[in-house]
């Protein structure tokens, strides 16, 4: 039977959330409000990225926060904790954002926490070009 990593981080992130943007992104941090409340939108979520050619995909956490200035500027926050080196991990990094940003067209923030011990495996982007046609993203 596989160890359940997620379960762990998947509450800590919702328990401890401000300490973990601020730990592990300051400056995503700094940009929120924190006197407005902070929505954990997991169903959305897997509405948003549920897709059977895909395969079983865990995405941790989508979270809708607004940002310092303006109460109806959200900022919605996609983490994904990978305890591993997956082939493919960057491709869906993006696929994830894309189909976030189709579904609320809003701008998607996507992080990542590296939690496997290679230290020269560390995928920060993704991106396809063809006829001089370029989309991608930058985590």
């Amino acid at each position: 039977m596989a160890d359940d990593y997620d379960s762990p981080w998947k509450d800590a992130i919702e328990r401890y959330f401000a300490d973990f943007l601020h730990f592990f992104f300051p400056h995503a941090h700094a940009e929120v409000d924190w006197t407005r409340p902070v929505v954990f939108l997991d169903q959305e979520l897997r509405a948003a990225v549920h897709d059977a050619e895909l395969g079983r995909r865990l995405v941790d956490k989508l979270v809708k926060l607004t940002r310092i200035g303006g109460a109806e500027d959200w900022l919605y926050i996609h983490v994904e904790v990978q305890g591993d080196v997956q082939d493919g991990f960057a491709e869906r990094m993006f696929i994830y954002n894309n189909r976030l940003y189709d579904r609320y067209r809003k701008p998607i923030a996507s992080f990542a926490v590296l939690a496997d011990d290679r230290m020269d495996w560390r995928p920060e982007s993704f991106s396809c070009q063809v006829l001089g046609c370029r989309t991608g993203i930058h985590f």
